[in-house]
């Protein structure tokens, strides 16, 4: 027993020996062959690891996932999050592609200030719930903000009857663009579902010549302007009424006055440098 410990510690002594001397290549070499190789803690718990097949890690996520489901409610907001953000980034873009079309298409409608420094464009049906509630929004901004212009695109989504009544909008509007504005609010506002024959009743109304207002609806130039504002809402992800585009920003709903006069405050502060 003595012999092995004597013998062990020559040899630690030798070690040491060698490595003060500075041996050569071969006996450190040889010397660290000699010392037990240093495996850190997680590389030890990697290789004691078993392997997991594609089972047995299904297993494991749904384990993880009926024990921890707010996970699940996380992931989802973060998704809509980034969705958000990506149509945003691309309406923007379209906005800006389109501006002419968006802001000063002759076949639109134009309320208030027709110079107005700031503008809101607004996608309606003449049948839409919601436009007709919203109706007074525009009302009041036009009376109280005089530097207000406010476009006014027709979108008949809601079925054939939508159809027919802007057909007879647009035509009254070719005949006489000054009532336009007069027009508009008392369909929209009106009692009952508007169709070809209540937007017609309102037309003369207004003075508008029955067979001159029905040969005016015959007119090709009307659908095709009506295609050009559906494919204008398909690059704008406009899909509901009303939509309003404010400050370059597509804002979908009737959200209230109160939102658009915050966006016509950011879009002045942007047309004075602020932004």
């Amino acid at each position: 027993m003595k012999k092995t410990i004597l013998f062990g510690i020559a040899g630690t002594g030798l070690a040491v020996a060698m490595l003060a001397a500075g041996a050569n290549g071969r006996q450190e070499a040889a010397f660290s062959l000699a010392l037990p190789q240093f495996v850190s803690p997680a590389a030890a718990a990697e290789q004691s690891m078993p392997a997991l097949d594609k089972a047995q890690v299904e297993a494991i996520i749904h384990d993880y996932l009926i024990n921890h489901p707010e996970v699940l409610l996380e992931a989802q907001a973060a998704l809509e999050k980034k969705q958000n953000e990506q149509q945003q980034a691309a309406q923007a873009a379209a906005i800006k592609d389109s501006a002419q079309e968006i802001y000063h298409a002759k076949w639109d409608g134009v309320l208030g200030n027709p110079s107005g420094k700031v503008t809101i464009v607004e996608f309606f049906d003449y049948n839409c719930h919601f436009c007709r509630g919203a109706m007074k929004d525009m009302q009041n901004i036009i009376a109280n903000e005089k530097d207000v212009r406010f476009v006014l695109k027709e979108f008949p989504v809601l079925g054939a009857d939508s159809q027919r009544a802007s057909i007879v909008s647009m035509a009254f509007k070719k005949l006489m663009p000054q009532k336009y504005g007069e027009f508009h609010q008392k369909l929209l506002g009106s009692e009952g579902r508007a169709d070809e024959a209540s937007a017609i009743k309102i037309a003369v109304s207004l003075g508008a010549n029955e067979k001159a207002l029905r040969q005016a609806m015959k007119d090709p130039s009307i659908v095709q302007d009506f295609t050009k504002t559906f494919e204008l809402a398909d690059k704008l992800a406009v899909n509901g009424t009303p939509t309003y585009i404010v400050d370059n920003q597509v804002i979908s709903g009737a959200l209230g006055q109160k939102v658009l006069d915050e966006k016509l405050a950011q879009a002045r502060a942007c047309g004075a440098g602020s932004c």
